[in-house]
């Protein structure tokens, strides 16, 4: 059985190089990806990998910042580029450690987008797409943004949707910043959360039938207020006195907590059991993938592999367990599993 960790983060050196052409010195969470030898060293993410025997594989995918964020959308489009096909370079090179890796989509680059969606899937052979959360601010549920999942849906091919969300995002309206790296233990939960319900409610899966998104961190908040999203959004529109919110309800085609149930998840739950249960029992066994979150750990590569490994060893259902390191992954990825 392969263990298929389809959430990890790398920067491939043409990728890293232009980074720091785009960005100069880079800053915050930037900054600590930066110092994190696993994310540029190929010898050192080798040696971390072979830690876990030669069954553990990993589909590349870029780390934050987001291209749209930090570049015009020209010079955003470049990035993407340069990282799906040295991402590509990398697959073809070691397809023993590497059957895949996920393209970054720049959002903000219009058609050009889609065209080098287009690209990365049907020229590299891109697994999927990466976006965020919010793109530089707006939701992902604005009519510019829905040529590229409409696209997504036509190939079939999943989108990986991180979690964006900064210090200058403050928690309290009289402040301007957010305290104690709040914006990340709770804010990216809440940010993945917000934009799952706006893709629901905003009818984008009625309209691009077959989206399939992987949530990051076994699926924000949504799993743990189960109660809340389902009977709890039965009553939208009883709260609000200023427009109908009862329509929204009304207008799509199926009962709303079934949509938020067709998104996948992630088992990056920083060593959380029950997270990962509660994502399985939630999304179904089908809907749930391993993934590490590998670098950004305290020892900079093996502690979150090894931590959720151990987890998922720990579930006592073993056809669960196969599901979870392997045979989802294949199922949605498309992937060839060697004898």
């Amino acid at each position: 059985m392969q263990k298929i960790d389809v959430f990890n983060h790398i920067w491939p050196k043409p990728y890293f190089d232009a980074l720091i052409a785009a960005t100069g010195e880079m800053q915050a969470i930037t900054a600590r990806s930066g110092r994190v030898p696993m994310m540029t060293n190929l010898d050192r993410r080798f040696e971390v990998m072979d830690m876990f025997g030669e069954d553990y594989r990993q589909i590349l995918s870029l780390a934050a910042p987001a291209p749209e964020a930090i570049a015009d959308p020209a010079k955003a489009l470049e990035l993407t580029k340069i990282g799906s096909d040295s991402m590509a370079e990398l697959c073809q090179e070691h397809p023993d450690r590497f059957p895949g890796f996920i393209g970054t989509a720049s959002l903000t680059s219009g058609d050009a987008c889609v065209a080098e969606c287009r690209r990365a899937v049907e020229e590299l052979g891109a697994v999927g797409m990466q976006i965020y959360t919010n793109v530089n601010g707006m939701p992902l549920d604005r009519p510019e943004f829905e040529p590229f999942f409409a696209y997504m849906a036509e190939v079939g091919k999943p989108v990986w949707m991180h979690p964006l969300r900064a210090q200058n995002f403050p928690d309290y309206l009289t402040e301007d910043r957010s305290e104690y790296e709040i914006w990340w233990t709770f804010g990216w939960p809440y940010e993945t959360s917000a934009a799952m319900a706006r893709m629901v409610f905003s009818g984008l899966f009625d309209r691009c039938p077959g989206l399939k998104i992987i949530t990051h961190h076994a699926g924000g908040m949504v799993p743990f207020f189960e109660g809340r999203v389902g009977p709890g959004w039965d009553q939208m529109g009883k709260r609000t006195t200023d427009r109908d919110l009862g329509a929204t309800l009304k207008g799509l085609k199926r009962p709303h907590l079934d949509y938020f149930r067709d998104f996948y998840a992630d088992t990056a739950t920083f060593g959380s059991k029950k997270a990962i249960e509660h994502a399985a029992e939630f999304f179904g066994e089908e809907h749930v993938l391993f993934a590490s979150d590998a670098p950004f750990d305290p020892e900079g590569g093996p502690t979150y592999i090894r931590e959720t490994i151990r987890i998922i060893d720990s579930l006592e259902d073993e056809a669960l367990k196969r599901k979870i390191y392997q045979d989802n992954a294949v199922a949605l990825l498309g992937l060839e599993v060697p004898a």
